[in-house]
């Protein structure tokens, strides 16, 4: 991509930012450090504290736990990038420093095998997670350095990386293994474009390679422990754990729903850099199949908690759902790399629906209460008595155990402006994935262009883009291609084209519109994208959603609650005509659009207590429901909630 600059100037977003800035950051430091009243320990900064030798103990936490501390650095990154603060990057040093401290003499880096089982580094590949964490310090030393131009983080990163790429590799003595949590992959990538050290891309290229090879490294290594595991039962399951078979041979998304989408997203990023046509294939073909078969509306992906994975085509239940939110994270880094492959709006489309839907819902308004689990439809006293629905939780929580998804929420939102836009190498075409509020620079010809994009989404959808020319002499021109997605919001209307006030035609290509044009100094655009309340209905295949409908508008999924509705919200259906209306509600929910409805729900009246049964009658009587946007679930008091709503058309 183009060497092009964002800064992101959008009213919903900017709040978002900001509350990563002055909230969630803050909040999850005073998380890591264990002093978060009545939420679970982290021991993240504890076990480094041990490790460094600076205290004494045992290891606390899960054997990941490592990773936290680094996705939170990566955060506080893209903070520092946006919004410096000697404070905030005073607390980072001092956390890189204790990093440093724990760091070995040879390189190596990991709490859990430094506290707890010295000497055995490298003997659990399948469930350790030892590389999974190598990764995660490898992004968050890129992007620390990139932020900063620091570089204490990123030599510690090359440490851990050059001994990594001894020990394993095709070469005599070296380990043909790879890790039982894809990340590194990625991480790889990252840190090779940020140092130019191609023996990290070809790491990363080894791993790929070398995942699901025979023998299985897996199962080799597990006999070598003495069938002995740390937390699964019996042999690896290697469908759970992706290496099933080689990568390019895969034909369908299988197992842990966020180990499949990082392991795509290195494959995708290596497809581009290494013209990888077979990888490229396989991406493709995987990303039909899990966004095609095994998504949800919401772009939630994972459809049990056994094993937080996949299941099968079309099955999607919405109840017993798990969805987790680094797994839409995951796919939202996925979709990404398929844009640097090719421009296609199916890729862009979902990013933006499991960005506003999936993402932002996992986090509450206040920024310090958190989903892992993201439903599509909550009874709270199943959740309470039901084990298969333990999982499922009505109420976001202060904190979790395994708290991987809360600081990848904040390094997500914090890189948001690196999502918004792709600019040709030779600043010849600029398409515009999403329309969030924005000042792109770049240059083309060797003249700087400012493309100032004002957005009012997800609420409004007019979106207009403004051209400054301040390199260009007076009544001078620039060519470039402006290409503006056409999203897939389901509704049948085109978006409108204005440029400087005129409509005008455009070309459609692979899902953009493209603008093809001479622009001067001042010229206008205007993108008017039709936004209404729309029913959605479900492939016959998913038979969970059989019968029932969804309301979208733009790009956000709409659910009814037990706070506007009554419960229980399983007796509410749609009105064959629902007469669907908008509404602005500036004091619901830190303000946000509702969409009302006629619906029907079923009379109780008459029913007697102990009766659970009796001869069928339609008792039904005519209401009009509310509904709100899906992120803002949950932030009111417990109770049901709802996505899909049975419609007596069916």
């Amino acid at each position: 991509m183009h060497d092009a600059k964002v800064h992101i100037k959008d009213e919903f977003w900017n709040d978002y930012i900001e509350l990563v800035r002055r909230t969630v950051i803050p909040y999850q430091w005073e998380a890591l450090n264990d002093r978060i009243e009545d939420a679970e320990p982290s021991y993240s900064i504890r076990n480094f504290r041990i490790a460094a030798g600076l205290e004494e103990g045992e290891f606390g936490g899960w054997i990941f736990q490592d990773s936290d501390l680094y996705k939170w650095l990566e955060a506080v990154a893209y903070s520092l990038r946006r919004h410096p603060d000697p404070a905030l990057e005073q607390i980072a040093d001092e956390a890189i420093d204790l990093i440093g401290q724990a760091q070995r003499d040879d390189g190596y880096l990991n709490t859990y095998f430094t506290i707890q089982e010295p000497g055995r580094a490298w003997t659990n590949l399948y469930e350790a997670h030892e590389l999974y964490c190598a990764g995660h310090l490898f992004e968050a030393a890129t992007a620390y350095y990139e932020a900063t131009g620091k570089r204490k983080l990123l030599d510690i990163a090359c440490r851990f990386a050059d001994l990594i790429d001894g020990l394993f590799g095709t070469k005599p003595g070296q380990l043909r293994a790879y890790c039982g949590h894809p990340e590194v992959e990625l991480a790889l990538v990252r840190l090779y474009a940020a140092t130019g050290e191609e023996r990290y891309l070809k790491l990363s290229q080894f791993f790929i390679d070398e995942r699901g090879s025979r023998p299985s490294y897996y199962n080799e290594e597990w006999e070598r422990r003495g069938r002995k595991n740390i937390w699964s039962q019996g042999a690896p399951n290697l469908e759970v754990y992706q290496s099933h078979l080689p990568v390019r041979e895969q034909p369908v998304a299988v197992g842990h729903a966020v180990r499949a989408v990082y392991l795509y997203t290195a494959m995708a990023d290596l497809a581009r850099l290494n013209d990888d046509a077979g990888l490229r294939e396989a991406c493709e073909r995987l990303w039909a199949n899990t966004t095609g078969k095994q998504m949800y509306i919401t772009g939630g992906i994972g459809a049990t908690h056994l094993g937080e994975a996949f299941t099968f085509d079309h099955d999607l239940p919405n109840d017993t759902v798990y969805a987790e939110t680094c797994a839409s994270i995951g796919l939202i880094f996925w979709a990404r790399r398929m844009l640097q492959l090719e421009a296609r709006s199916e890729y862009a489309n979902v990013m933006e629906r499991a960005l506003y839907n999936n993402v932002l819902g996992s986090m509450a308004k206040d920024g310090k209460h958190f989903f892992y689990v993201n439903p599509l439809e909550v009874w709270p006293e199943a959740s309470r008595s039901n084990p298969d629905r333990f999982h499922v939780k009505p109420v976001r929580q202060k904190w979790f155990g395994c708290s991987c998804c809360p600081p990848n929420v904040a390094r997500l939102i914090g890189s948001l402006d690196t999502y918004i836009y792709d600019v040709a190498e030779d600043g010849g075409s600029v398409h515009v994935h999403l329309f969030i509020g924005s000042e792109l620079s770049f240059e083309t010809q060797g003249r700087k262009i400012v493309l100032t994009q004002r957005s009012a989404l997800p609420w409004n959808g007019r979106v207009e883009f403004g051209i400054s020319l301040p390199d260009v002499p007076v009544g001078g021109d620039a060519a470039f291609e402006l290409a503006l997605r056409i999203p897939n919001w389901f509704n049948a209307e085109r978006p409108t084209l204005l440029v400087n006030g005129e409509r005008c035609d455009y070309r459609v290509d692979r899902g953009y519109a493209l603008i093809e044009r001479a622009w001067r100094d001042g010229d206008q655009a205007a993108w008017l994208l039709p936004l209404q309340a729309t029913l959605v209905e479900a492939n016959p295949l998913i038979r969970a959603d059989a019968g029932k409908a969804a309301i979208q508008r733009g790009p956000l999924v709409y659910c009814v609650e037990e706070a506007d509705n009554g419960k229980p919200l399983a007796s509410l259906s749609l009105a064959g005509e629902p007469r669907l209306s908008e509404r602005e509600a500036s004091g619901l929910l830190g303000g946000c659009v509702v969409v009302e409805g006629d619906g029907k729900v079923t009379e109780d009246a008459g029913w007697e207590e102990e009766l659970p049964y009796r001869p069928f009658g339609k008792r039904q009587r005519a209401v009009r429901f509310k509904a709100v946007p899906y992120y803002l679930w949950g932030n009111r008091e417990p109770g049901e909630m709802n996505v899909w709503l049975r419609h007596s058309s069916y």
